[in-house]
């Protein structure tokens, strides 16, 4: 399996762990009789400020593995993954780093720190066109 598979397949992975997430803390508070089960706010924010960073962090993947997704799965089918697979798990790493950090803290260094893992995915993902092209 080459690493732009194995990004693509990580990158949803954790995608898939957030939302797991979210969906067992909901649960959970829901079955405790603590928050009615069609009454969550979608940022999360009615629950806790983790559970606001965890809402947050997930929304993001979901906002940037399209962008991922397409790249990568137009390089497999076009047999072109030689261009994205030396940097493809920096890429996710970069995604995971961002997403821990969003998790633990929101304080300036933490932002920065956030801030700075997002431009390397926004930089590897137009690297990878730049090379596809």
């Amino acid at each position: 399996m080459s690493n732009t598979a194995i990004a693509l397949l990580g990158f949803t992975s954790w995608t898939l762990l957030l939302a797991s997430t979210i969906a067992m803390m909901r649960g959970f508070l829901s079955m405790k009789g603590d928050h009615a089960l069609n009454s969550y706010s979608p940022d999360g924010a009615d629950v806790s400020a983790f559970s606001n960073r965890l809402c947050r962090a997930h929304a993001n993947c979901l906002e940037n593995l399209p962008l991922f997704a397409v790249i990568g799965l137009y390089a497999l089918i076009t047999q072109q993954t030689s261009a994205l697979d030396s940097l493809a798990l920096v890429l996710l790493a970069a995604r995971i780093g961002q997403s821990t950090i969003h998790l633990i803290s929101t304080s300036v260094v933490a932002v920065m720190l956030r801030a700075s893992f997002f431009s390397v995915q926004l930089g590897l993902m137009a690297w990878f066109i730049f090379n596809l092209i």
